[in-house]
């Protein structure tokens, strides 16, 4: 009897052991350990030159796979993708909820996932004081940002709420594999969107992370073409590229929709 008990023990203490070693030599683990040792609760110092490329080439090296995901079969989408021409099947798509995965969340920084199904959108909006890492896994993404314009160019738009000028930043479609893309409190777009071009999913890095009673609250904005108010206020963008700037203004989303998922990659050991 204690001979077959104890090869029994001996089994779940190798067991235990490999489990305790897959889970510090896992990416996701590696990635962790590297944020803590970059990142900081008030975001200052922010992260160095080095450490950013340092935390983007670990990031690029990240599979579906790493994180428990598997690569959705966009054959099977029911629906003709971001450019596709039915309309309903369009509109189904929209009304499937976008999945949120957990990873991690504390007081330096947060690390989560976003699952999106096809033509799915998260609304433009902000990351005050905050330098974000976007991963995408698997899909393609359409990606539209902004940046303030410095000096605060701020006028009083239709019914008197007021709008604000920003600059875009990027507007381009991001397909898998491709490199990971920071933004930062003051450039690289800090306000973005996203929309599924197909069904894609997001790694996400940010720190430090949302704290309303910090100042880092998430604000949503629609967005205006320049021209719209620029005549009547009277002003002029020096560089002439009228196309590249326009004016934003706080709203509430009304096309989000999310729900909690459950993250099933290598646990993180804190």
């Amino acid at each position: 009897m204690l001979p077959k008990f104890q090869k029994a023990t001996d089994k779940l203490r190798t067991f235990r052991s490999h489990t305790s070693m897959a889970r510090k030599n896992s990416k996701v683990q590696a990635l962790y350990e590297l944020c803590q040792t970059i990142f900081t609760p008030s975001g200052s110092p922010p992260p160095s030159p080095p450490a950013i490329d340092k935390l983007c080439s670990v990031l690029d090296t990240i599979s579906p796979a790493d994180v428990g995901l598997k690569e959705e079969n966009l054959d099977d989408d029911r629906g003709l993708g971001f450019f596709g021409l039915d309309q309903l099947n369009r509109v189904s798509r929209w009304a499937q909820p976008i999945t949120y995965l957990d990873m991690y969340e504390g007081d330096s920084f947060t690390m989560c996932i976003f699952c999106f199904p096809t033509s799915s959108v998260i609304p433009l909006h902000d990351h005050p004081g905050m330098t974000v890492f976007s991963k995408i896994l698997y899909g393609s993404l359409h990606v539209r940002s902004y940046d303030w314009v410095e000096p605060a160019q701020e006028i009083k738009g239709p019914n008197y709420f007021p709008v604000k000028l920003a600059k875009l930043a990027v507007d381009k479609v991001l397909t898998a594999p491709c490199a990971t893309s920071v933004l930062y409190p003051r450039s690289g777009g800090n306000l973005h969107n996203f929309t599924a071009v197909t069904p894609c999913a997001v790694l996400d890095i940010l720190t430090p992370p949302y704290r309303e009673d910090a100042g880092r609250k998430c604000t949503y904005y629609r967005d205006y073409p320049y021209t719209v108010f620029a005549t009547e206020n009277k002003i002029k963008i020096e560089d002439g590229k009228e196309e590249e700037y326009a004016w934003l203004a706080e709203t509430e989303p009304d096309n989000l929709y999310m729900r909690s998922g459950n993250y099933t990659g290598p646990s993180i050991q804190v």
